[in-house]
């Protein structure tokens, strides 16, 4: 059975973007990329929303990689390995490989997927996230804690909802990014 993690890079204030719908600020460096790196590497399928998707399908090609760090090249690759699904009622088509779309999200479907997964799944983009939470098929919360106050933006964590969370690891990084590894209690 697979774990569903959501995982995100965040403003200490709480936000994946600012109020302007910029996320700059969270541009990982090559230590905290390598970190992403061995994270994905556990996950055989991604459960995207639209606009997630659309960020990250870039990975899909290989022109603009040339010039990149090898950390950068790597993750390519380890994006591509994996399994992808887009929940999206607008979306016409997908450009990249292993992906399917699906009309809306049916937390049973996804339920059946961890069940009969052998690796571990993530969940990518704040709605598509909450949804998840609020049907209780979170197992787990990794989040990277970005050193900004944006001020408002984008909330990565569902609002009016409870979550009971029990810290199972955590890590300093060298520009000041804090990783914060939580269980979801049931």
């Amino acid at each position: 059975m697979g774990t569903l993690v959501y995982a995100a890079n965040i403003s200490l204030d709480g936000y994946l973007e600012d109020a302007a719908g910029a996320f700059d600020w969270s541009e990982p460096d090559d230590e905290v990329h390598a970190f992403w790196n061995e994270h994905e590497r556990r996950i055989g399928t991604s459960l995207y929303g639209r606009r997630m998707y659309e960020t990250m399908r870039v990975w899909e090609s290989d022109d603009w990689l040339a010039g990149e760090p090898a950390v950068i090249q790597e993750y390519a690759g380890i994006w591509r390995a994996a399994d992808k699904v887009v929940y999206s009622s607008t979306l016409e088509e997908v450009t990249t490989a292993r992906t399917r779309i699906e009309r809306h999200f049916d937390p049973e479907a996804v339920r059946r997927l961890k069940e009969s997964s052998g690796a571990d799944l993530s969940i990518g983009g704040a709605a598509l996230g909450a949804e998840a939470f609020r049907h209780g098929l979170v197992d787990e919360c990794v989040l990277l804690l970005y050193p900004v106050v944006v001020g408002g933006g984008k909330p990565a964590l569902p609002l009016g909802s409870r979550l009971d969370l029990e810290l199972l690891d955590l890590r300093r990084f060298g520009n000041g990014v804090v990783y914060v590894r939580h269980a979801v209690v049931h």
